[in-house]
């Protein structure tokens, strides 16, 4: 099976923001990665609700939208109403994560959980089969442009285990640093998403790096 491929718009160039997502839309990309930052769960702000609406607005391909911020529940409804398909929520921001993946699959949509570099796949092990992705964050979440940390693989390759394990049917998505280079790693090692940023929107032919991720 073939990777998905969801890239991430917060690496677009956000004065011409239509004109990206029209290439988005006329590429191979399976999704349309948005990330969503506070300020406080991680160290940078980017966009919020009436920028994702607009994107939506354009695109022509499912909205995976990250929500790196804390009190995800008081936004999930708005978010799904601004066009969101998927919403993935941090294990770390979340003290009660059973409810707000009910909360996301109530509203209609997909439930992703994030879960930092730090944080063990263990920790999924109670919810796992409730999760229809579980973003696994290759980079400390932030900033664009980061180094892959190489423990991924392991990582990976852990959580498919569990996913196996479980009989759940979880996608794995890979979000930070991934290039040709390490995504056919990704690959074998169970993944089945690609998220990439800085990687895809700073090549000369974006629709061409979609492509070759696509085809790996």
């Amino acid at each position: 099976m073939s990777l998905l491929i969801s890239p991430s718009i917060l690496a677009a160039d956000f004065a011409n923001l239509q004109q990206e997502v029209e290439m988005l839309n006329s590429s191979q990309a399976d999704y349309i990665h948005v990330d969503i930052m506070d300020g406080v769960f991680v160290p940078n702000i980017s966009f919020g609700l009436p920028v994702t609406k607009a994107i939506h607005n354009h695109a022509k391909k499912p909205l995976d939208v990250h929500l790196m911020i804390i009190n995800p529940n008081q936004y999930l409804e708005a978010f799904r109403k601004a066009g969101a398909e998927i919403i993935s929520v941090h294990y770390e921001a979340c003290t009660h994560l059973h409810r707000t993946i009910q909360a996301i699959r109530s509203l209609g949509a997909k439930a992703g959980v994030a879960i930092n570099p730090h944080t063990p796949v263990s920790l999924l092990e109670d919810t796992i089969e409730d999760v229809d992705v579980v973003c696994v964050m290759s980079v400390n979440p932030g900033f664009g442009g980061q180094q892959f940390i190489e423990n991924t693989y392991a990582k990976v390759s852990k959580l498919k285990e569990l996913i196996l394990k479980k009989g759940s049917s979880a996608r794995i998505e890979i979000d930070g640093g991934v290039n040709l280079t390490n995504a056919p790693k990704l690959k074998d090692a169970g993944a089945d998403i690609l998220v990439a940023g800085s990687f895809v929107f700073s090549s000369s032919d974006s629709i061409q790096t979609i492509e070759a991720l696509k085809n790996l």
